[in-house]
């Protein structure tokens, strides 16, 4: 069992836990994950680690309430205790010294993308970040990421923040600018991070992409994470989650993403006994 140190809100629909997890915040590096279950019984559902703390043997991830196992970790907390959190898993992402890195995230694409940043500025990058979002409710992390970035931009659907439109919409201009990055690292919606990588494969900037698949077992058993990257088939639960962004396939990860839409309304069983 792992116990819950800290929960907080960050957005109506998007929570914040801290977890006492000694043996995945001994070992986890930017770009892993877990693989949780609240309780004895329960599905196993992919969360990406937003944060740790080796001293403190905790572990931060940052979830969307939007299906059955999420609203089930909702009801969690502080003190509650969680069945499973295994990890971690995945490869952790690969970076390198470089001169200067924009980050890039939208909406809960944020969480994952924070460590990473943070990173690249221990490593001695100058670091920019765009966060994206519907309106300004949907950005999160922006203040953590203000405290060691050179800028944070915002872009939001409605204009309640930052420029009114899209991530690209800021990319774009910053490019225009005359600004230069060694590295890109995008995290979000599969149509974000396609929309950035055109984008940047033009211009010839490495983008790192994290994807986020249909993933049942986290170990490469299942089949159901494959991604096609550089022509061969790969499995982001092992092989990733990150890749080379300009090597993926977007149109075959967005299609397989969207198989089981029409089943989403279904009537969950989960928990019900007879």
């Amino acid at each position: 069992m792992y116990r819950i140190l800290q929960k907080d809100r960050l957005h109506e629909t998007v929570e914040r836990m801290v977890i006492h997890a000694p043996f995945v915040a001994r070992k986890c590096e930017p770009g892993q994950f877990v693989m949780v279950r609240i309780e004895e019984g329960g599905e196993r559902i992919p969360l990406t680690i937003a944060d740790y703390d080796r001293e403190k043997e905790s572990v931060t991830i940052i979830y969307q309430v939007v299906g059955y196992s999420t609203r089930l970790l909702a009801e969690k907390e502080e003190g509650d205790f969680i069945s499973d959190f295994a990890g971690p898993l995945g490869r952790p992402v690969d970076l390198e010294p470089k001169k200067r890195v924009l980050g890039i995230g939208g909406g809960v694409g944020a969480a994952p993308l924070y460590p990473q940043i943070r990173r690249m500025k221990e490593l001695g990058a100058e670091v920019d970040v765009i966060l994206g979002g519907r309106t300004h409710s949907f950005i999160i992390l922006e203040e953590e990421f203000r405290a060691f970035s050179g800028e944070v931009l915002l872009a939001t659907n409605d204009g309640s923040a930052g420029t009114k439109g899209f991530v690209t919409d800021v990319l774009k201009q910053l490019l225009a600018e005359g600004r230069e990055y060694d590295e890109v690292i995008c995290i979000g919606p599969l149509p974000m991070m396609k929309a950035v990588v055109d984008i940047t494969k033009e211009k010839g900037i490495p983008t790192g992409v994290s994807l986020n698949p249909i993933m049942i077992d986290g170990t490469g058993m299942c089949g159901g994470c494959r991604v096609t990257v550089g022509g061969e088939t790969m499995f982001a639960c092992v092989d990733g989650p990150d890749f080379d962004g300009l090597l993926v396939d977007f149109d075959e990860c967005i299609r397989r993403q969207g198989m089981y839409k029409d089943m989403e309304e279904h009537i969950c069983l989960i928990g019900r006994e007879g």
